[in-house]
């Protein structure tokens, strides 16, 4: 007679076969089959957050920094609506992440009768916030919809999946499969003829440049043989650090500046690939792109949104570039001072940057001579983001970098978490408002007790820096509902177990820094932006383009 285990004990075994080594959630009366099997089993690290949304944002960054599929877990209801707003961060980022939910027993489910943590159109709910959404009607079909859901999660374009599964369904018995395996998963082969025309294309631009985005990241290597044949480098903020950013071929995330801008005037080609190009990266599609503009990207359906190419290949970053770099190889002929024009728009744009830094440039540099080459950048939305954070601090992997991308405030914490669970020994550094950081403070616990390498820096200027920022630029200085109390920070590091120090001379940034990067665990450096001062340019929403 074959073995029989849980629905619990199948989904946990099928996540071991998907490579999954950690996931994130809360325990709840719900989940507990999948979770108890997670115990007994002892092979996957379950991460106990705060709050769903705090587990969905530590899913989410852990599936960015290690390349592989997020696990979140959370009870039905209440507990499911808790996670929708860290859902629309995945889904924005296009995280393949599987957020599995408990639901109520099958006999009752769906009739609306008050029945505890039944949600009406629970269903309808995840559906908005992921990719895709099922759910297990039955112990038979269990295995067979994992499966699915993990290949469409993992899938490019991938982002997450929601998966219910009623909790009679998780605690039933099934036979053991022969074979618990993920599908193979869906890659997007680019046309041969399609390459060649591209090619074609290509073979004839004396300055042309790749406009790399978050879809690009799993193709580091083919985009540096691009470079290597001359193409020069620039990239979305997701998109950062497919080529080292001290790399002299690339400008980095400096994508709609001034002096970027004007070195886009003088390329005669430019291939995007795996980026939306998104609008508060393109001063809402009015910045000037080079033509021929042609675009590689996995869904065919980005063939002309905020953009029109004039040239569209569906397929696979990685493979479509690969073919490029063989078809353009001995072909491609760069202009003479082409590299030196590349270095010189980057050293301009970020010229400009730091003109707006005021006191906080030596931060800035302080922090940069601190990091170790291969740490990881996560931060949240808060002003400091804005003005350096997305662009300033050079990363040095396409896998370092984790931030926001929804625009949605206090995930920052939660993120490094996350981020600093996946990174297996490389520091993660966090920068976080003040403002943004108490939305999510409970996962502080989580990260002391987890005993996570994360030094959080708090840009504390006691409110809603931009939007401050916006009602002095757009509302004639009218504040309201911006200035915030703030707890005694050092008070609430000490009471969890993190070791604080408060910066308010920001000479002392270096020293200060310097020590917090080297001491391993939770660490918080709180930057007192009152005492220390104002940026010399206020940011105040992203930028648009003036009026002629």
């Amino acid at each position: 007679m074959p073995e029989q285990i849980t629905v619990g004990e199948l989904t946990a075994r099928f996540l071991e076969a998907c490579g999954v080594d950690t996931a994130f959630g809360v325990i709840s009366i719900h989940n507990m089959p999948i979770l108890d099997a997670f115990g007994q089993r002892n092979t996957i690290r379950f991460v106990p957050s705060r709050g769903e949304a705090g587990a969905v944002n530590m899913a989410d960054a852990w599936a960015r920094v290690r390349g592989q599929l997020g696990v979140a877990i959370t009870s039905t209801g209440t507990a499911a609506g808790n996670a929708a707003g860290a859902m629309v961060e995945a889904q924005t980022a296009g995280t393949p992440l599987l957020h599995l939910t408990g639901q109520i027993e099958r006999p009752y489910l769906d009739r609306r009768w008050s029945y505890i943590h039944e949600a009406t159109d629970q269903p309808g709910m995840l559906k908005a916030v992921s990719k895709a959404y099922f759910r297990i009607w039955s112990p038979e079909t269990a295995l067979g919809v994992l499966q699915e859901a993990a290949r469409v999660a993992l899938s490019a374009p991938s982002g997450p999946v929601s998966v219910e599964i009623p909790i009679d369904v998780q605690e039933a018995l099934v036979d053991l499969p022969a074979a618990i395996a993920p599908l193979p998963l869906l890659v997007g082969q680019p046309d041969d003829a399609a390459l060649d025309a591209f090619a074609e294309i290509l073979a004839k631009a004396k300055r042309p440049i790749i406009w790399a985005g978050g879809g690009a990241r799993h193709a580091t290597d083919e985009i540096r043989a691009l470079a290597d044949l001359g193409f020069a480098v620039v990239t979305s903020v997701q998109g950062r650090g497919v080529l080292p950013e001290d790399d002299a071929r690339t400008l980095g995330a400096f994508n709609l500046s001034g002096p970027v801008e004007a070195f886009y005037a003088n390329c005669d080609a430019m291939l995007v690939v795996g980026s939306r190009l998104r609008g508060n990266e393109t001063l809402k599609y009015t910045l000037r792109l080079p033509r021929p503009l042609l675009q590689i990207d996995a869904d065919p359906q980005a063939h002309g949104r905020g953009y029109t190419a004039d040239h569209f290949l569906a397929g696979d970053a990685k493979l479509a570039l690969a073919g490029l770099a063989a078809r353009l190889k001995s072909r491609l002929k760069v202009a003479a001072g082409f590299g030196a024009a590349i270095a010189t728009a980057r050293t301009e744009a970020e010229a400009q940057l730091r003109k707006g830094l005021g006191p906080y440039e030596q931060l800035v540099d302080a922090l940069q001579r601190s990091v170790p080459r291969d740490y990881v950048w996560v931060r949240d939305v808060t002003v400091s983001n804005s003005t350096w954070g997305n662009r300033m601090l050079r990363l040095f992997g396409a896998r370092n970098g984790v931030h926001a991308l929804g625009g949605g405030i206090g995930m920052g914490a939660a993120m490094g978490v996350g981020a600093a669970v996946a990174a297996r020994g490389r520091k993660t550094i966090v920068l976080s408002g003040d403002g943004g950081l108490m939305l999510n403070v409970g996962e502080l616990a989580t990260a002391a007790q987890e005993q996570v390498d994360m030094l959080l820096l708090v840009m504390n200027d006691r409110g809603y820096g931009v939007i401050r920022n916006i009602q002095d630029a757009r509302f004639g200085g009218r504040k309201y509902y911006v200035d915030l109390h703030t707890p005694q920070f050092a008070d609430l590091a000490r009471s969890l177990g993190w070791r604080h120090t408060r910066l308010d001379d920001v000479s002392q940034a270096g020293a200060v820094l310097a020590k917090a990067v080297a001491e391993t665990g939770p660490r918080m450096v709180e930057v007192d932006m009152v005492a220390i001062g104002p940026y010399a340019s206020a940011f105040a929403g992203p930028p648009v383009r003036k009026a002629s």
